[in-house]
């Protein structure tokens, strides 16, 4: 029998869902903005330089960190564009063993040595041969600085496929995410690499190089500046804002710094800079997060650092009326700054730009169209070759003791993803539950912390059965298995995660990312949404707990991406008797392109820390686990032996265990997957 809810909960009277505009957005910025009451500004240069090692060490491991020791860069010049005052050298790079950079090195006439600028792109469809890059490069080269143009990891020469204008971002990028080597954090390294690159040749002053970029470059320059101090002067276009204006926005996966939030915020990583020459230029018409008031916020806090480091002179902002661009008086603007920091001339004034005249972007490749080497590394293929290495970290345990201690280990680290949460949780619904008749439905809302919430249906069934069912796209059971389940009298409760559905905002999905933003807002500020889907998941049980007299067997099923906070759920909840997985991915190991799904699902770095999807299921043993079609992240079906391999993990600790509990059915069999589970 069923009680009121009301002694549990507060109760809103108002029946129904009651869902506000955007309330997803609004709480991820109040979290935020509690965050950022905790980054104080230095008072003292020596409270500076603490903060700065403590902001330093925090921004590298966010980023993923860097490698220890730095493979050869061979670099391999494969052609070469004469023009009047300055040649075009077109080189490869080695950044990371087997990793090839394609470049153009501009550089001037004469014998040199002389001043070097890295030039980053944004997402220019071009990327380094894009003539907003050209002209760039062209202009230094004739004022006498050799310029080195990149094609970022992803982007340009380096993308997936070899025609130029592929997009590096959302479900690309994503799979990097779960190894916790951010593609920010490579694209930095990187750049480092190539400040490695311009200290190897004798006709560039290795003491004095710059960087510059705009939108996502703007983003590489400041972060390359913040942690490399070789870069005497950067220079950042239409970028900077403020990290707090990223929530509510569309960014690109390689902007993303998970956590940030919860250490500094943008005032703080251009501090990183001082005392080195800052030149921040922005444009009057830009989105929001890269405008001239939010800029403005942040430079605030870093003239402050430089004042602390006595060198105020050495921070400037430029504000041009355009739009988002790296125009003719930016790039002037530019060019007076690398002139004072580079080459102590002038006073960091606009120099007047030589005549740039720029060229079709295909010329500047340094492989055609189709001739890129068949064995060249891929961002995806990357990405697995750092989680193939992740995944043989973990050890199966050879004993149930050795398991036990790993279990511990392993539920703490979940316990940091999923953070710590209220226990004062609101209940919004009209509906006195002892009042329904069984295969009645009633509909309510949860509020598990202030400012969010998650719905939930609850079917009233006959036998002390309950099914927990959710999804993070649609509904989690089909009409015919909800009837099902009505039929046999089992109960039913479907959970609406909070940020999904009609939860989500609707300006969301970017290609195949279909949780995009809500991702990245929530990765931001340190609470990642798979962790917090495991919160809803915890109060949908708890709501159980409180509401059955007699608390009914919980058996929680997910479908697809929705595996991974339910089985986190059910590894923390014991009142789950068994865990029923619906086409779930079971692995992030791929060398391509994640298909159409929800990198809220992945949890930052988890490859490193808890391992694989199907690795996971372990923490669930010896209860009932059944996996039901398989499947990889591009939504196919796994065949046995790829099931084997990608639950042996999971197996291996089932037998220590002594259970026979994880149940395997492929796709031929899912439609009796209910009956199939409900006889076992």
């Amino acid at each position: 029998m069923l009680t009121s809810f009301s002694l549990a909960y507060k109760r809103n009277q108002t029946m129904g869902p009651q869902i506000e505009s955007e309330p997803f957005v609004t709480f991820i910025r109040n979290q935020a903005q509690e965050m950022a009451k905790q980054h104080r500004l230095p008072a003292s240069r020596q409270e500076w330089l603490e903060k700065r090692q403590e902001i330093r060490r925090k921004l590298i491991k966010s980023l993923g960190g860097f490698p220890k020791t730095r493979c050869d860069l061979d670099p391999q010049t494969v052609g070469r564009m004469e023009f009047a005052d300055y040649t075009v050298e077109k080189v490869v790079l080695q950044t990371l063993p087997g990793v090839r950079m394609m470049v153009n090195l501009y550089r001037p006439s004469g014998d040199g040595p002389f001043p070097a600028v890295l030039c980053v792109h944004g997402h220019w469809k071009g990327a380094k041969q894009d003539p907003t890059v050209q002209a760039r490069c062209i202009g230094l080269a004739k004022l006498g600085f050799v310029a080195l143009a990149v094609d970022a990891f992803g982007a340009g020469e380096r993308a997936i496929e070899q025609a130029l204008g592929e997009y590096h971002g959302e479900m690309t990028a994503a799979t990097l995410y779960a190894t916790g080597r951010q593609l920010a954090g490579v694209q930095v390294y990187e750049n480092m690499r190539c400040a490695d690159y311009l200290q190897s040749r004798p006709d560039v002053d290795g003491a004095k190089l710059a960087i510059t970029g705009t939108s996502g470059g703007g983003n590489q320059t400041m972060y390359a500046g913040a942690l490399e101090d070789r870069f005497k002067a950067v220079i950042p276009v239409c970028s900077v804002g403020n990290y707090q204006a990223y929530l509510g926005v569309a960014c690109c996966m390689c902007e993303l710094v998970p956590g940030a939030l919860s250490f500094t915020e943008e005032w703080g990583v251009l501090g990183l800079v001082a005392p080195r020459g800052l030149m921040v230029i922005n444009a009057t018409r830009d989105g929001i997060q890269f405008s001239v008031a939010e800029a403005k916020k942040s430079l605030s806090g870093a003239k402050v650092v430089y004042d602390q480091m006595g060198v105020s002179e050495h921070v400037r902002h430029v504000i041009v009326d355009s739009g988002h661009d790296y125009n003719k008086p930016m790039r002037e603007a530019m060019y007076g700054w690398v002139t004072l920091h580079l080459k102590n001339e002038g006073d960091g004034s606009p120099i007047e730009e030589p005549e740039i005249e720029t060229v079709d972007r295909e010329l500047l490749r340094c492989y055609q169209e189709g001739e890129r080497p068949n064995d060249y590394l891929t961002l995806p293929k990357l990405a697995s070759r750092f989680a193939k290495e992740m995944v043989k970290r973990q050890v199966k345990p050879i004993h149930r003791e050795h398991w036990d201690a790993d279990r511990v280990a392993k539920l703490g680290m979940i316990r940091r993803y999923v953070g710590r949460y209220a226990n004062n949780l609101e209940i919004h619904d009209g509906v006195a539950l002892d009042e329904v008749e069984p295969g009645e439905s009633a509909s309510f809302e949860i509020s598990p912390e202030t400012g969010v919430r998650f719905g939930l249906r609850w079917t009233k069934g006959r036998r002390e059965e309950l099914v927990i069912a959710t999804a993070l796209d649609g509904p989690a059971l089909s009409a015919a298995e909800r009837q099902w389940c009505v039929e046999h009298g089992i109960g039913l409760l479907e959970v609406t995660l909070r940020a999904t559905g009609p939860y989500a905002p609707k300006s969301n999905r970017i290609g195949a990312a279909l949780d995009h933003n809500v991702a990245q807002w929530a990765a931001w500020i340190g609470r990642p949404l798979a962790g917090q889907w495991v919160e809803d998941l915890q109060v949908a049980i708890g709501w159980v707990v409180a509401a059955y007299d007699q608390v009914p067997g919980v058996t929680l099923v997910t479908r697809g991406a929705a595996i991974v906070p339910g089985v986190i759920a059910a590894g923390l909840q014991t009142r789950v008797k068994q865990l029923v997985a619906l086409d779930a991915p079971l692995t992030l190991v791929s060398e391509r392109a994640y298909g159409p799904g929800q990198i809220g699902a992945i949890l930052p770095g988890m490859l490193a820390t808890l391992g694989d999807i199907g690795n996971l299921l372990s923490l669930v043993a010896p209860r009932p686990v059944w996996v039901i079609a398989g499947k990889n992240m591009q939504a196919e079906d796994l065949t046995r032996d790829d099931l084997v391999e990608t639950l042996s993990y999971a197996a291996s600790i089932y037998k220590v265990n002594e259970s026979r509990e994880l149940h395997v059915m492929m796709p031929e069999g899912r439609d009796r997957w209910l009956q199939r589970v409900f006889s076992a």
